[in-house]
């Protein structure tokens, strides 16, 4: 397929620079672009790659336009945000590109009679569908998904294979669901029963039946083998068009506001509240009954063990260094109380002597 650029601004908007004629059928690197490709420039270092391409038209700010100086022969869609420009051609290109399904049920699915599955579903091999169920409009379920008893899947919403969606939850429309996440499993709720002391010590962990549900609203993606867990009265609350990585643990009655983006691995514990335009990083763990304010960042391997209640970007993780700087800031580590220590007994010593200020 190839689209005129005077079509594809119709439909994104944008204004051309050069021929509107020219025509695209494919999304490439600048340094990669042939003629009949567009590219992007989203980071201005690379500014010299648009002198050079070959692509048939490149999506450019206004601001970057006017520093390009061979501009004859060249085309340009200029937009405010190249880069999200681009992610929304790029999506119709592969909507257009991408087989569609036939609405329908494999014969392979188990489907409980009371469950409510819209025409326009495509519901896929192995599929298991429990009582009461509610399946949208243009909902797909890829092979081996489950969906437990009393759960509802908005329109538009995609589960990739092996999804397991426990009871009582709910999706919002156009979710995306990659494959292997589970939604809805119990969050982890024991009581300690315990008497005694060391060998003596009897009892055992008493597990608190979790009740509640999960809600998730529309817009929201969530990561291969992400999971969230149900909350234990109350749901567990993941608002509109959050983006959660893959491999992410979010624990029960932990509410995660919208437009929130959650990298991989991050750990977050129950009954956390994380604001509106948060950016967690990789591998973050967040205790459990904090909050963090909106529009807070928090960056790679932080660990956040109180609440953060002012917008701004937050680390505590150790930056990586060359191995022997590392071993030297770890001995003086090791050695900071001795080091404490001296410096207390230099402030006595000169108090006792009449020396002067502290130091």
């Amino acid at each position: 397929m190839a689209f005129k650029l005077e079509d594809i601004v119709q439909q994104f908007g944008g204004e051309i620079v050069g021929d509107r004629t020219q025509q695209v059928g494919s999304l490439a690197p600048l340094d990669q672009a042939g003629p009949n490709q567009l590219a992007f420039l989203a980071n201005p270092k690379y500014l010299s790659q648009v002198e050079t391409t070959r692509a048939g038209a490149v999506l450019i700010n206004a601001n970057d336009l006017a520093k390009v100086t061979a501009r004859d022969g060249r085309n340009f869609i200029v937009t405010p945000n190249p880069y999200a420009y681009f992610a929304r051609i790029a999506q119709a290109f592969i909507d257009m590109s991408t087989p569609k399904p036939s609405p329908g049920v494999h014969a392979s699915a188990t489907i409980d009679p009371s469950a409510t599955i819209a025409a326009s579903a495509v519901i896929g091999p192995n599929v298991t569908i429990e009582a009461g169920v509610v399946i949208g409009e243009n909902v797909r379920l890829d092979a081996n998904v489950f969906v437990g008893r009393g759960t509802s899947i908005g329109a538009g919403s995609r589960l990739y294979p092996n999804v397991a969606v426990y009871h009582g939850c709910k999706l919002g429309e156009r979710a995306i669901v990659q494959a292997g996440a589970v939604i809805g499993s119990d969050g982890f709720g024991f009581a300690p029963d315990f008497v005694g002391e060391g060998d003596a010590r009897t009892g055992s962990w008493v597990k608190i039946p979790q009740v509640g549900g999960v809600s998730i609203g529309p817009d929201v993606e969530i990561g291969a083998n992400t999971t969230i867990d149900r909350g234990a009265m109350a749901d567990t609350i993941i608002e509109e068009c959050v983006k959660i990585d893959n491999l992410v643990q979010i624990g029960h009655n932990c509410k995660v506001g919208a437009y929130t983006v959650i990298a991989g691995c991050a750990g977050i514990a129950g009954s956390t509240t994380i604001g509106r335009h948060c950016m967690i990083g990789g591998a973050v763990g967040i205790a459990g009954h904090v909050t963090l304010a909106d529009y807070v960042i928090v960056t790679a391997k932080s660990g956040v063990s109180k609440s953060l209640l002012k917008p701004g970007m937050y680390t505590s993780a150790f930056p990586a260094v060359d191995h022997a700087s590392w071993n030297k800031s770890a001995a003086l580590l090791r050695n900071i109380d001795k080091l404490r220590e001296r410096i207390k007994a230099l402030e006595a010593s000169a108090a006792a002597n009449g020396s002067g200020d502290k130091a």
